[in-house]
């Protein structure tokens, strides 16, 4: 028995997610049934997270368990072969036993790009947003989540647990021509969390603002999801990367 290890980008925005889900086509779900064309066999596929409807990767990582012959740094070029070509596995190769895609990681790196004209080729990969933004005050509003902070307020009241603890690394907004961009960089992330933080902080950065940066942090104090006036919509957040 040896342990794969998958590095994986896909275009979400035909897909119900990375989760396997009854009824829906998942892209978790489309790499297991790929693998067994391979390989005769059923696996399970751990990912480093579970991505929701519509959003991107440039780099998932995942791994499985299972016994056959194809030599690891294959099993890439032989899924691919039963994969869509929105699903690409970028690299294969095998890892020691005890590890986890999701269990082990440190770090997670999430990206949202909010397009700053309508784009013919361009508007499933970003938020196209009719507003300028003030990139001074949404990167005020990211010292406000640096550290151990409770994002329950950024957090779907369906997926709530009783820790909704997070670590924040790093944040910050940076622009070009074309674009607004956000990063951040977290131990763990929540369900919607960072469309939820990109929503809020449009809200504070937009002209004649609908909210402040007080607002901002009473919210986040709250710990109430349903005062977020906007989530910001999946085609604009991808998974960059995952630290080990």
């Amino acid at each position: 028995m040896v342990n794969i290890r998958l590095d994986i980008q896909y275009k979400g925005t035909e897909y119900s997610g990375w989760q396997v889900q009854k009824n829906a086509v998942s892209i978790q779900g489309l790499i297991e049934t790929a693998i067994r064309q391979v390989t005769g066999q059923d696996v399970t596929l751990y990912g480093a997270g579970r991505t929701d409807a519509g959003v991107h990767a440039l780099n998932q990582v995942a791994n499985f368990h299972i016994e056959h012959r194809l030599p690891p740094e294959k099993y890439r070029e032989a899924i691919n072969f039963y994969l869509p070509r929105t699903i690409r596995i970028i690299q294969s190769g095998l890892v020691p036993d005890p590890f986890h895609a999701r269990h082990s990681a440190q770090w997670r790196r999430y990206r949202y790009i909010i397009g700053r004209s309508p784009s013919a080729l361009y508007f499933d990969y970003r938020w196209e947003w009719e507003y300028p933004l003030n990139i001074d005050v949404v990167n005020r509003a990211t010292q406000f989540i640096l550290g151990r902070h409770d994002f329950s307020a950024f957090c779907t009241v369906a997926s709530q647990s009783e820790n909704n603890e997070c670590q924040i690394f790093e944040s910050s907004w940076r622009e070009n021509p074309d674009e607004y961009i956000f990063e951040i960089r977290a131990n763990r992330f929540l369900h919607s969390m960072v469309r939820s933080l990109v929503g809020l902080m449009t809200d504070c950065g937009r002209p004649n603002h609908l909210l402040t940066l007080n607002d901002f942090q009473d919210i986040m104090k709250s710990g109430d999801h349903t005062r977020i006036p906007l989530v910001a919509p999946a085609r604009g957040l991808y998974l960059v990367a995952v630290g080990y």
